[in-house]
């Protein structure tokens, strides 16, 4: 019998009972489907009641197979390795005993012969060069994603659940997801907003608060579906709003009607062509006509502005995010980032970086690229203070930077009183204004920094950081995609084109950067290059 995961009216809240999912239908058969929404619309929760971490309100799921799951962070503990991450130190240990001729009989008759092999495969399927007794407190969290790829490959479950499996993985890590997931033949849950993943998938499933649609085939596909929906809603709420209009209009001429009626009966009345009996009943007549009249326009009026709210609530769901931005000034010949012969690391003996000459100029758009490890980090940590360096000088003009956990955000303040704070400035009309245009709107900008989800943190920092009057001469960005979902990633896109200061910005996601019209990078270690394919030395990275 085929895998399949069945949600039959599935209902969960979260513990201060709001809503979040609610009777929920939906069936994932052996295809790789990718999970997309907004930020906190629940595809991380709806995976969590699929692996039984969570429990719904009510409704059921069920699964007939074996599901292997990979988190968006790979927990280590002290002393562990690679072996234990699959699960397999023990066996391995049994192997290690029989090779040396110290094995149980009842050891060796257990022991899975193929194993070393088949791990040494995974690991080489997803490029990492490590051995099982590694320990993976010495791996990047990029490198101990890919190892957690790698235990699921050896693992061969029927359902894969992956979590943001790209997050954190340099150019060939994410290249090694999508292969993997490319030639995977049983089923599959991706939550992504990686583009070129989602582009890999079978299916679509889009998650809003008025449920979860399914479409067929990738990513493409499914934004070539949403832009027609969106046309035909926007249509839909045009003709809404217009038979608002007709309703009122058709209202008032009724009204106009039957004054012109009752003027007409007053001066018939005056001149004593009608009989007093009469008289009282059509004046009855006419009221009983007014008070329907008024109440049948009353309902037709509530029904077309029912109409029209609700057309408007899908528009607003399915139209992305827009983001316009103040103008930064910076002027093409200022230097905004001035790095002389900078040596820094952390250990004395070991420099991540040595003797580096660096210079932004004007407006300028970097990419800071390279694999996991090569210093990308440190070289962020210097621009921004966290790091002195050992020798030479790092000069910086006004500037900001947004780090993947967006630590510029007091989390125990509201998306409010950050701004205020960051902007001392603004007004408070002029803080609504700007928290809005990034989706924070009345009573979402009250909330408290730490209760945001990933994708929502990093929108509340780019919006208090490039919401003020004047934005920075620089901004820097550290993996922003990370944690946006696919409307906020095309919207960030359009507000940082229309950014007219210098970006420097770490990021694997080749889309991005070329949709945000980057035009050199620095490519850790060793060199940069501009976006024809040029180099200039820019020093030694190791």
């Amino acid at each position: 019998m085929p895998s399949s995961i069945v949600l039959s009216n599935l209902s969960w809240s979260t513990p201060d009972g709001r809503p979040l999912l609610s009777n929920l239908d939906l069936s994932f058969g052996t295809e790789r489907t990718g999970l997309v929404g907004r930020n906190g619309v629940g595809k991380t929760t709806l995976l969590k009641l699929v692996a039984g971490e969570l429990q719904p309100r009510s409704g059921t799921v069920s699964f007939n197979g074996r599901l292997g799951i990979l988190r968006q962070s790979v927990q280590v503990q002290a002393g562990e390795t690679v072996a234990d991450l699959f699960g397999a130190s023990e066996a391995l240990a049994v192997l290690k005993r029989a090779e040396a001729g110290g094995a149980t009989a009842e050891e060796l008759a257990s022991a899975d012969w193929t194993l070393e092999a088949r791990i040494a495969s995974a690991l080489h399927r997803v490029g990492l060069d490590v051995s099982p007794e590694t320990l993976l407190v010495t791996l990047s969290g990029g490198q101990r994603t890919r190892c957690g790829l790698a235990a699921l490959i050896v693992d061969d479950p029927d359902f894969l659940i992956l979590d943001e499996p790209t997050n954190n993985l340099d150019r060939d890590g994410r290249a090694s997801v999508i292969d993997l997931l490319s030639n995977w033949r049983a089923g599959a849950i991706v939550v992504s907003h990686d583009r070129e993943l989602l582009d890999a998938m079978d299916a679509i499933v889009e998650l809003t608060l008025l449920g979860a649609t399914r479409y067929g085939g990738n990513l493409s596909q499914y934004r070539e579906r949403k832009a027609l929906e969106l046309a035909a809603v926007e249509h839909e709420f045009a003709e809404a709003e217009k038979r608002v209009v007709e309703v009122a209009r058709s209202a008032q001429a009724t009204v106009e009607r039957q004054a012109r009626r009752d003027k007409a009966g007053r001066k018939m009345a005056a001149k004593g062509g009608i009989p007093r009996i009469m008289l009282g009943g059509l004046k009855e007549r006419s009221e009983t006509t007014g008070g329907e009249n008024a109440r049948l326009a009353e309902r037709r009026r509530a029904q077309a502005l029912q109409d029209a709210a609700a057309a408007r609530e899908k528009i607003e769901i399915l139209q992305p995010l827009t983001v316009k931005l103040p103008t930064s000034g910076l002027p093409a010949s200022r230097i905004v980032l001035k790095m002389e012969k900078v040596t820094a690391g952390y250990q004395p003996e070991r420099p991540i970086i040595s003797d580096f000459d660096f210079v932004i100029t004007g407006p300028e758009r970097i990419a800071v690229t390279g694999p996991n490890g090569s210093g990308k980090t440190t070289l962020l940590a210097l621009i921004s203070g966290a790091l002195e360096p050992w020798s030479g000088t790092v000069r910086v003009v006004s500037s900001a930077i947004l780090d993947q956990r967006v630590n510029l955000l007091d989390p125990s303040l509201s998306i409010r009183d950050n701004f205020r704070d960051i902007n001392p400035d603004a007004d408070e009309t002029a803080c609504r204004a700007a928290l809005a245009r990034f989706m924070f709107r009345a009573d979402a900008a009250l909330q408290i920094v730490s209760t945001l989800s990933g994708g929502q943190l990093l929108r509340a920092g780019l919006a208090c950081v490039l919401g003020g009057t004047v934005p920075p001469a620089l901004l820097i960005l550290d993996e922003p995609t990370n944690h946006l979902d696919i409307d906020s990633i095309a919207a960030v896109e359009a507000g940082l084109r229309a950014y007219d200061g210098a970006l420097l910005v770490v990021s694997h996601d080749e889309i991005f950067l070329e949709s945000i019209g980057i035009s050199r990078r620095l490519e850790l270690p060793l060199r940069t290059t501009d976006w024809a394919g040029t180099t200039d030395w820019a020093g030694t990275v190791e």
